[in-house]
């Protein structure tokens, strides 16, 4: 599955609609945050039907993002049946991501 990018707007369906959600908190302007984007559409496809993985952009959407008191970016946060379950900030690649993410399947 592709990434899905969400705003705030969509916010709310997305994460409540699938059992585990990877939320990515980016801007265009932020230099980790586009280093990351390819770790994530790697981890999108190998995780397919697991874990869907969506984006929002922090300054297109400061609403979300203040309600997760987003500070730093990129912040990612995994959502269980719409309740966040673990919180990573900064870049980090993929096989660290993926031993973050394994004890939650």
């Amino acid at each position: 599955m592709a990434i899905v990018n969400v705003d705030d707007t969509s916010f709310t369906n997305v994460i409540q609609n699938e059992k585990f959600v990877l939320v990515d908190f980016w801007a265009t302007w932020c230099g980790p945050c586009k280093m990351m984007a390819p770790v994530l559409e790697e981890l999108a496809a190998d995780y397919e039907g697991r874990i869907t993985v969506a984006k929002l952009d922090v300054d297109q959407n400061p609403q979300t993002a203040a309600a997760f008191g987003i500070m730093s970016i990129p912040t990612m946060i995994v959502f269980k049946e719409g309740q966040p379950v673990k919180q990573l900030v900064g870049y980090m690649p993929k096989e660290y991501l993926e031993t973050q993410l394994k004890d939650l399947f």
